[in-house]
């Protein structure tokens, strides 16, 4: 049976998310046979619209193969093919519901690092990141519901009440915490396990209000690159190439990460680290607000947006944002700041902002309620 909030979804993600227009070229990836529905009604209204889907299927399980058998000739020549259709494409929308998030855990993590470098980075973090409108976004199936920890009934309502929020209003209600956020020189971070000083000054401050990722709800910049120094401690798993990290934690003297270590996988998280000398340094400094996600499902899309939540990201920085550090990883860390997480503060220039995930400025913080930012999905 049709969901009627898939066209909802889709018109969202056409009308608002990328402004697709009239004789537009769509590039359309579809990940796993559970993002099918969402995938008709995207190619049928873009096509209503006059413009020019083109799609793509894959999943896990077939990108498993050709991950762990390639060569670095293979990777290139896949690279070059999308890297063609990439370039022709006005606006991408990435649709991800793959039946097992798992399915690349085995795979040497040799030859990840060689479809990161030799496939990803060329076609969608220099290609679609830097010049199409694009956007991302998970579907609810029941492998995502069971990351979630919750049944896949449920989990469908939340995702819809989520992705369907009101960012337009949203993206108002951000103005207040970029201004915040450009102001901002010296930061200070202070939980447990965690005591971190870095500088953004001078970086410019993005606002992520549904342009880029559904969900969203995220203000992000970059660390000067050599500016941080200290420890921090996240307190959310983290699914990263088919494996899960728990309490990782990071050393950092002048910007770079010098001691790093993480429940049961530390050998394999300073491997990942050891990609590329940026690897070691941090690209993003994001703080979350979005009040209808507050718990870690293991999904980067949903957590990176948590009420209460801040990431600090190892790898590429963005082009608009940028700190000059080069990377073929961005693994988006977050670190959950509300009293029930175990709390914590945020500073700017010694004037505390964020105390146990909650805006110092109230009306800052009731900006960001669920009433004012409630949407059609509801």
């Amino acid at each position: 049976m049709k969901d009627k909030r898939n066209e909802i979804l889709a018109r969202q993600l056409i009308d608002y998310s990328i402004k697709l227009k009239k004789g537009e070229i769509l590039y359309l990836e579809i990940k796993g046979k559970d993002t099918l529905e969402l995938g008709k009604e995207i190619i049928r209204i873009t096509t209503e619209k006059g413009a020019v889907p083109f799609w793509y299927y894959s999943d896990e399980s077939l990108a498993r193969h050709w991950v762990k058998n390639a060569g670095d000739e293979q990777f290139k020549t896949q690279a070059e093919l999308h890297l063609e259709l990439m370039k022709r494409a006005d606006a991408y929308i990435g649709l991800r519901g793959s039946d097992n998030p798992f399915d690349m855990a085995d795979v040497d993590s040799r030859q990840i690092e060689k479809n990161n470098s030799l496939f990803y980075k060329p076609v969608h973090l220099e290609e679609r990141v830097k010049r199409t409108r694009w956007v991302v976004l998970r579907y609810p199936n029941n492998a995502m519901a069971q990351l979630a920890e919750t049944s896949q009934e449920s989990f469908e309502n939340f995702y819809y009440d989520v992705c369907c929020a009101d960012y337009a209003r949203m993206s108002k209600a951000m103005d207040g915490l970029i201004s915040l956020m450009t102001a901002a020189d010296k930061v200070h971070i202070k939980g447990p396990g965690t005591d971190l000083k870095f500088s953004i000054k001078g970086i410019p401050v993005i606002k992520c209000d549904g342009e880029r990722n559904i969900p969203d709800g995220e203000a992000y910049t970059a660390p000067v690159r050599d500016s941080i120094n200290g420890t921090i401690t996240y307190n959310t798993p983290s699914l990263y190439q088919g494996t899960v990290y728990n309490n990782i934690s990071f050393t950092f003297e002048k910007g770079k990460i010098i001691k790093a270590t993480c429940e049961g996988l530390t050998e394999k998280l300073n491997k990942i680290l050891d990609t590329d000398e940026g690897a070691r340094h941090i690209g993003e400094f994001a703080i979350g607000v979005n009040p209808f996600i507050l718990n870690p499902m293991k999904d980067t899309l949903f957590d990176e947006k948590i009420a209460g939540s801040f990431h600090l990201t190892p790898g590429q920085c963005y082009d608009i944002a940028p700190n000059g550090n080069d990377s073929a990883i961005h693994w988006d860390l977050v670190l959950i700041q509300r009293e029930d997480w175990g709390g914590g503060e945020i500073w700017f220039d010694g004037k505390l902002i964020r105390k146990n995930g909650i805006f110092t400025d109230p009306e800052l913080e009731k900006s960001f309620s669920r009433e004012n930012l409630k949407g059609s999905g509801r």
